[in-house]
């Protein structure tokens, strides 16, 4: 299996650290660059799997760098968390050749790779029925599973409970279709829901949105019509517990629930949705509507469920869209692979954002640098000195805490009993400034 690995002096230098509290927004997010991936993908679906008690990120088929039907393709990657590195896996094993705007989701230790189209050398679009599985234990491909009964694209995917996936609305072939699909892993069955609603509010391609609790929420995505035009309605789908299919369906128009081809994910029963672009476009990042080359967000827009409020803010995260999944690595973490930068570039560049609650402290811009690390990477200890009183805790790949102190404007951070690998040390300043940095232990 070939590695793809970010050199060793790289670490020390990609450390994006972002300090921006927002008053009107209930959680704020840092963000830190991750090794790339072997080669610049968008559209490119993204999960995060466990495997052996170890966490992954993967991503498959996507579109490369020159943004044409030829360069559409089946290639999959995984990435390693403990170790910061990517590997290749076989490609995804659809004879219909490479695609874009599928979508992942990972449910009893096995990924479903699910839709997508294809775009032949005439530019006909064909949508895909296929479901594939795939054994991250194995890093093996299973037999597909049972075809989709609707083929689809650019849908909204999520999982419910870790038992079924909902795959609600997208377009088909020729248009945006009102289907929700809902599959059964154990079955290996598909059962029709509750349809969205027959009406251009609902139905769209390129929303996102994830399930909260029995709730699903989505938001964006393209609406039928001259130019493909964005939306701006918020739908939400109460399922019956008792009998899974049965979804109830309301939603209202939301100026924050704009947004094409964003990744969507959850924090502590928040609904999130990060970059994407409000202007809706073909697979080359140029516009429906005939404006030229669309513009990405560094946006995160939030929703709580429990309020019923909305909340936006820009620069807590870099300025990506054409996503297709955010892998949920912790429920305050996510990491974005690939998509499509400012000027429409594909990037092989890959985030991790972590988001965090919000404090009731202001970070000025010239406190941001308020402490130094030394030795990182170390392999003994690395110590932590600051201008203020801190705290500082380091946890592993997995989000599990293994150090902890609080209280000093020194700390020194043993690190020779613990494997090599990467972990992340959070930085807790008494006024309330914090900090997320990468720190890589080497044996």
């Amino acid at each position: 299996m070939q590695l793809f690995k970010r050199k060793a002096t790289s670490f020390s230098v990609s450390i994006f650290t972002c300090l921006l509290v927002f008053y009107s927004l209930p959680c704020t997010a840092q963000y830190t660059e991750l090794a790339s991936l072997p080669e610049p993908v968008s559209n490119n679906a993204t999960v995060a799997a466990e495997a052996n008690g170890k966490q992954y990120v993967f991503s498959f088929c996507g579109i490369d760098d020159t943004k044409i039907w030829s360069g559409i393709h089946l290639k999959a990657w995984r990435y390693d968390l403990q170790n910061d590195e990517w590997s290749a896996l076989p490609d995804v094993p659809d004879p219909a050749g490479g695609k874009i705007a599928a979508a992942a989701s990972f449910v009893k230790g096995k990924i479903y790779l699910i839709g997508g189209y294809h775009v032949a050398s005439n530019g006909n679009e064909t949508s895909s029925k296929k479901v594939h599985a795939f054994d991250p234990v194995a890093n093996a491909w299973l037999p597909d599973a049972a075809d989709l009964p609707v083929a689809i694209d650019d849908h909204v995917q999520a999982v419910w409970r870790d038992s079924l996936i909902y795959v609600v609305t997208g377009w088909s072939n020729s248009t945006n279709v009102p289907n929700v699909q809902v599959f059964n892993p154990t079955t290996n069955g598909w059962e029709a829901g509750t349809l969205v609603p027959n009406n251009n509010d609902y139905k769209v391609f390129g929303g996102s949105g994830v399930i909260v609790d029995d709730t699903i929420f989505y938001a964006g995505g393209a609406r039928t019509g001259g130019n493909f035009p964005p939306t701006s309605f918020f739908r939400k789908g109460i399922i019956n517990p008792d009998n899974p299919t049965e979804i109830t369906w309301t939603g209202f128009n939301e100026p924050a629930a704009k947004g094409y081809r964003m990744a969507a994910a959850t924090l502590d029963g928040k609904a999130v949705w990060l970059g994407g672009s409000d202007v809706t476009y073909n697979f080359n990042g140029i516009a429906y509507n005939g404006s030229g080359g669309v513009p990405p967000l560094d946006r995160i827009t939030v929703f709580d469920p429990n309020s019923g409020h909305f909340s936006q803010a820009t620069g807590d995260m870099p300025k990506v869209m054409d996503l297709r999944g955010a892998a949920q690595i912790a429920n305050s973490e996510v990491i974005i692979a690939g998509g499509m930068e400012e000027g429409q570039q594909v990037t092989d560049k890959v985030w991790r954002i972590h988001f965090e609650e919000v404090l009731a402290v202001e970070t000025p811009a010239d406190e941001a640098a308020f402490y130094k690390i030394s030795s990182n990477p170390a392999n003994s200890s690395c110590i932590v000195k600051a201008k203020k009183n801190i705290g500082a805790r380091l946890f592993d790949w997995a989000g599990k805490m293994i150090f902890q102190e609080n209280g000093h404007y020194e700390i020194e951070i043993p690190v020779s009993q613990i494997p090599g690998g990467i972990y992340w040390l959070e930085i807790v300043a008494k006024d309330g400034q914090r900090a997320l940095e990468k720190l890589v232990v080497q044996k």
